[in-house]
Parts: C-alpha cells; sequence; structure tokens
C-alpha cells in the first residue's frame, strides 16, 4: 500500500511538473522529451514519469512522437481560433440548457456572488484594477457556468478543451504593464458575464447562448491583439511559446 502511495505521489510530482514547465515556455512546442532523463531530472523512476506524460498526452499537450516517447505539441495561430470558438460553442449551450431547464436557487446565487465580486475588481483608473483576483474569479465564474447546465457531459467537455493553456477563460488577460490595452475588453466582457446570468434567470435559452458565445469572442479579439500587434505582449505570456508563427 506505501509503494502505491508513494507511486501516485511521484506520478502527480511528474505531471505538475511536466506541465508547468511546458505552460511557462521552459519546454517551447517541438521539444522532444526522453523518459530515462526527465526521471533523473526529477529523482524519480521511469515509471511515473511514463504515466504523466501518457495523463499530459491526453490534456493536449504532449503528443507520441515518430518513434516512440512524447513531444511538446506545437499549435498553429488557427488551433487558437478554433479552440475559442469550441469553448464559446459549449459554453453557450452550457447557458442555453441551463435556462432552459432551470436553475436551483441557491446555485443561481452563487454565480451572481461571483459576478459582484468581478465588479469589486475594478476601479476608476486602469491601475486600479485587482486583475490577480479578477482572473481567479473569471475562472471560478466560468466553472460555476458549466456546472449550472446540469449535464455532466457538457461539463467534462468544456473542462477537456480549456485545459490547452491558451483556451482557458483567462489565457489572454494582461499583466499589469498591459492593463491601459487591454481593459476596453475586461469591462465589456464584465457586462457579458451579468448579461449571461440574467438571460438564464429569466429561463431566456437563445438569449443566454447567443451572449456566452459572443463572450469568447473577447478572448479572441484579445488573441488578435497579441498575434497581430506588439511582439513585446507575447513575451508576457510564457505559455504561448506553444505556438508557432
Amino acid at each position: 500500500m506505501a509503494s502505491q502511495t508513494t507511486a501516485k505521489t511521484h506520478t502527480l510530482r511528474a505531471l505538475i511538473e511536466v506541465r508547468q514547465r511546458i505552460l511557462n515556455g521552459t519546454l517551447s512546442g517541438g521539444t522532444r522529451l526522453f523518459e530515462v532523463a526527465l526521471a533523473e531530472d526529477l529523482e524519480i523512476s521511469r515509471t511515473p514519469v511514463r504515466e504523466a506524460m501518457s495523463r499530459l498526452a491526453e490534456e493536449g499537450l504532449l503528443e507520441r512522437a515518430p518513434g516512440g516517447g512524447f513531444a511538446v505539441r506545437s499549435f498553429a495561430y488557427s488551433d487558437v481560433v478554433d479552440t475559442i470558438e469550441l469553448r464559446g460553442v459549449l459554453e453557450g449551450t452550457a447557458a442555453r440548457l441551463a435556462a432552459e431547464r432551470g436553475v436551483a436557487e441557491g446555485r443561481l446565487s452563487q454565480i451572481q456572488t461571483i459576478v459582484k465580486q468581478l465588479d469589486d475588481c475594478f476601479g476608476d483608473a486602469p491601475q486600479d484594477t485587482d486583475l490577480e483576483r479578477y482572473s481567479e474569479l473569471n475562472a471560478e465564474f466560468h466553472l460555476a457556468l458549466s456546472r449550472l447546465s446540469g449535464s455532466a457531459v457538457i461539463e467534462r467537455e468544456i473542462e477537456r478543451v480549456t485545459r490547452l493553456p491558451f483556451a482557458s477563460p483567462s489565457a489572454f488577460l494582461p499583466d499589469h504593464g498591459r492593463l491601459d490595452i487591454f481593459r476596453k475588453t475586461l469591462m465589456p466582457a464584465q457586462e457579458q458575464h451579468r448579461a449571461i446570468v440574467d438571460a438564464i434567470a429569466r429561463r431566456e435559452g437563445a438569449r443566454a447562448e447567443a451572449i456566452a458565445r459572443e463572450h469568447a469572442h473577447t478572448a479572441k479579439r484579445n488573441a488578435e491583439q497579441i498575434f497581430g500587434g506588439d511582439q513585446s505582449l507575447r513575451s508576457s505570456l510564457p505559455s504561448l511559446a506553444l505556438i508557432a508563427g
């Protein structure tokens, strides 16, 4: 039993460490991972490393390499756009189902509270924005939205697609030095949070779906700003090392 616990602990440590190296850009797209070398680096056996890499392949961060083993996946800009679009479709469906099926008062109150807390993240000036808190609450909002659908299938698929670092709801939020550029998208996005919840509360399925799908376009517009404009914006998001071009 103790050996099984140790093996699980090592697998989890390998999973977290390798995932973090991918997301922070230490392991860029196309990097080949060697099981033995990685096991030696992490000072654990090869088995938990192998299991961790298999898990990361399921998450979409690694892919099977020719001749065996794994390599860090590279993504094209079109993959970014398509994945954000897919998230929008799934979240739109979640919002529509929540409105059509109805939501218990307690769960509706919970997501309304998150919206109010998000309001408190904004001061009068861009530098007064609490970005860390906004990012945390934004993730909570989208998780709560997926759960309001009442569909385990929808919730699972949203979780799957948002595992990719550039598909999460907060993937293209700016650092503090760029708030002046992105503030104009953060405020309308917050209005959309409020409108989605309002449509769900009013049992307006089509409206809830349309707003949720449009909401995903905020991330899309931020991506366009990053990839089509100042290249220094990309350096503030190390995980974009996964994306070619």
